[in-house]
């Protein structure tokens, strides 16, 4: 019996310790909100052994030292990213709008990439046609073929980039393809990647899991690349929210179709999104691309100015919601926002409902139905705040509306993979491109047009309806977002 108390004094004491050590690791942990500091406090004494663990598994923003470093020595191995021939001529930051080379400096501060003028662009009409695209694109490349993708299905689209690939391989085009090893892992244990490896498409998996039960050993196991790049002969990008899988998207298709926003690049611009590719390649596998990247710059295509912004665990933490903030702030006629995913901080909150109150005629455009509950419901605690400031809100009823865009003042467009909550702005890689062009803007915005076309409003009459139990639950939802 005594024997027994003991055991159970020791292992309450223990755990009262651990509790204590994990409590004063949140409070000392640097960039993390007070917000974050609160609920992660909260759930570990409220919970003391579902809490101790999530924290272990889920609490810190870790891809492992080891990555870290070959994710440092990579960069630091790269040549920079105005080396190549020519750099300087496409140097745009002069061509700009005064009032916006703010926005581009922002840019600039995040990966080093300047403001690029001489390209042109073409937003893709859906995804069918996005996909038919990149095959296009693929079957008359001649030199090179990258692909970066966080989810691609061996269903009817992904395996028609599949065929592409394997074809242009066998003309000796040089085809590299990356994907996350968690958002594809059924392409990777598919007979369909193991063909593309036989037909010499050389291949790579972002973030292996392996072991998940040693996995937290070597950092958070939810950390994913969750970007969607594509370059071809270094000319040619891509960018936007859509994965490498029809819109029926069937390991979801309760939620289809899934409804996406890309568009298609030529000129200079490509050779940013060629670095992203070029880090995240090398950071996972022994090949040096370096000399890609000092090849001279792609010629000029056309005269719309962009600059590619990529971010991540390894990138400064505050570096996309600054991006979203500042393009809030800019806005002095009209911001216009599509995303699936609101799970914001407090600044960027604060930064929509400002734009609002000071006259900017300001529109956010959320799915109806989301395929996360729990983001949702968390997206919804924050609609009576925004109305409240004169934002409106809409629910897109079409579909699982998966574009994530923003346009401002009819002249200004960001398009990317980043959404607007905490796992895009700390825990993912994303990837975006800023670009002022006022005649492509409005064709990202006749876009989201037709995203209102198919949606209904959110009023302070639906909201005030609500059910108590409905508003508990969205509240108690929103206070875990920093621990979600």
């Amino acid at each position: 019996m005594m024997e027994a108390r003991l055991a159970a004094l020791i292992f309450g004491g223990g755990h009262i310790v651990v509790q204590f050590a994990l409590i004063v690791r949140v409070l000392l942990r640097p960039h993390r909100e007070p917000a974050s500091r609160i609920a992660w406090v909260v759930v570990i004494v409220a919970m003391p052994v579902l809490g101790i663990l999530g924290y272990v598994l889920f609490g810190e923003v870790n891809i492992g030292r080891r990555r870290v470093r070959r994710m440092r020595e990579v960069l630091a191995g790269m040549p920079g990213s105005s080396s190549a021939d020519g750099a300087d001529d496409h140097n745009a930051q002069a061509d700009l709008p005064e009032r916006y080379v703010p926005l581009f400096r922002v840019g600039h501060s995040i990966n080093g990439f300047e403001p690029l003028g001489g390209n042109r662009a073409r937003l893709m009409r859906d995804s069918q046609a996005t996909i038919d695209a990149m095959v296009a694109d693929i079957d008359a490349a001649r030199d090179h073929v990258h692909l970066l993708f966080y989810i691609w299905l061996p269903d009817v689209s992904g395996c028609k980039v599949v065929e592409a690939l394997k074809r242009a391989a066998a003309r000796n085009v040089t085809c590299r393809a990356m994907v996350d090893s968690l958002g594809s892992r059924i392409l990777i244990g598919s007979e369909h990647w193991a063909a593309m490896r036989a037909a010499g498409v050389r291949l790579a998996t972002a973030l292996p899991i392996r072991n998940p039960l040693l996995r937290p050993l070597k950092g958070r196991i939810d950390l994913r690349n969750h970007r969607k790049i594509v370059v071809i002969d270094d000319h040619i990008t891509y960018c936007g929210s859509q994965n490498c899988a029809d819109p029926e998207f069937r390991i979801k298709a309760k939620y289809a179709p899934w409804v996406d926003a890309v568009m298609r690049f030529q000129g200079p611009i490509a050779r940013q999104n060629q670095y992203l590719f070029a880090a995240d390649w090398m950071a996972h596998v022994d090949e040096d691309l370096g000399d890609l990247l000092r090849r001279p710059m792609p010629r000029a295509e056309g005269s719309l100015i962009a600059q590619v912004t990529g971010t991540g665990p390894t990138v400064r933490y505050s570096a996309m919601p600054e991006m979203f903030e500042s393009l809030m702030y800019a806005a002095r006629r009209e911001l216009m926002i599509s995303t699936p995913y609101y799970v914001p901080d407090e600044p960027m909150q604060a930064a929509l409902c400002a734009s609002a109150r000071r006259g900017v005629r300001t529109t956010i455009i959320f799915p109806a139905k989301n395929d996360s509950w729990i983001v949702g419901a968390a997206s919804r605690s924050y609609y009576h705040d925004l109305l409240a400031a004169g934002v409106r809100i809409f629910e897109y009823e079409g579909g699982l509306l998966h574009s994530k865009s923003l346009t401002v003042d009819g002249e200004i467009t960001l398009i990317g993979s980043a959404n607007m909550d905490r796992r895009s702005f700390e825990l993912n890689y994303e990837n975006n491109i800023l670009f002022y062009d006022p005649a492509m803007t409005a064709e990202v915005r006749d876009r989201q047009a037709s995203y209102l076309a198919q949606s209904h409003p959110v009023t302070f009459e639906m909201v005030a309806s609500w059910s108590l139990r409905r508003q508990l639950l969205n509240n108690t939802i929103a206070i875990l977002g920093p621990v979600l």
